[in-house]
């Protein structure tokens, strides 16, 4: 049976309680004194607005503490099925805490951010991380999930560019989508063949059969369909990327062609 330390209870408690501050309160005030535009947002803007601050400073924080945790922390590298998870599971409740928080706001201010995929992908997490922090399974590939979130702020930031007008094909526009691109594919692609190679490094050991059926299906599961949307959502960014720089390539070139013909 599952058993949480009141460590990382009070971790999670103070996670959530931190997320919704920052909704409520930091994200506003923030917001107000960076950018004029802030005040100019109707109150359903503002909610996203305040809603992807949110989720730019949770992915910051986790991402770095993943980082760390994947450069110094040996005993999850060393068993990355049952290694020591303190300071992943520390890392896993900042994230929980942070999901509960946004699925809460997500329900509460449906007609605004709800969002059907979303509250799927929340609950899922939750369900997954469940095993890291109530049965101490699997903490290095939990934590290596979490390098995902890096591509977050762009992904947020190219919504405020986009609320605040700034033009499509402009260059802080096109900068942050090249940026996007490439941080997605980094995080969310190019990691894909060092995850699998340790998930295959695994199989046939003690400590794989440990896990039990049950959390055995629901890993490889969840690592495969979450890798699949990763590559979907790849192709998507990566033809936007590549349809607004050639657009714009083209468009320059054609203007200088004109000013030639003149």
């Amino acid at each position: 049976m599952a058993s949480f330390s009141p460590l990382i209870v009070s971790v999670s408690a103070i996670s959530f309680a931190v997320f919704q501050f920052l909704f409520h309160v930091g994200s506003s005030w923030l917001s107000r004194h960076i950018t004029c535009g802030f005040s100019k947002l109707n109150a359903k803007q503002k909610i996203e607005w305040n809603s992807r601050t949110v989720s730019t400073f949770h992915a910051l924080v986790v991402g770095s503490f993943c980082v760390y945790i994947l450069m110094y922390d040996d005993a999850v590298n060393t068993d990355p099925v049952w290694g020591d998870p303190f300071m992943v599971k520390l890392n896993v409740a900042i994230t929980s805490g942070y999901l509960i928080s946004d699925l809460l706001l997500i329900i509460y201010y449906w007609k605004a951010i709800g969002d059907k995929y979303f509250v799927t992908h929340h609950v899922a997490a939750l369900y997954a991380y469940y095993y890291v922090l109530g049965e101490g399974m699997l903490p290095y590939f939990g934590n290596f999930r979490l390098l995902a979130e890096f591509s977050t702020p762009f992904v947020n930031q190219r919504w405020f560019f986009e609320v605040l007008g700034f033009a499509k094909y402009s260059l802080p526009n096109m900068v942050n989508g090249v940026l996007m691109t490439v941080s997605f594919f980094i995080v969310r692609i190019a990691v894909i063949p060092i995850y699998y190679s340790r998930v295959y490094s695994t199989f046939g050991t003690e400590a794989f059969s440990r896990l039990g059926i049950g959390a055995q299906c629901a890993w490889m599961i969840s690592s495969v369909a979450l890798d699949i949307m990763n590559a979907m959502w790849m192709i998507k960014i990566a033809k936007g990327c590549y349809k607004v720089l050639y657009y714009r390539d083209g468009k320059v070139a054609k203007t200088q062609n004109n000013v030639k013909l003149e």
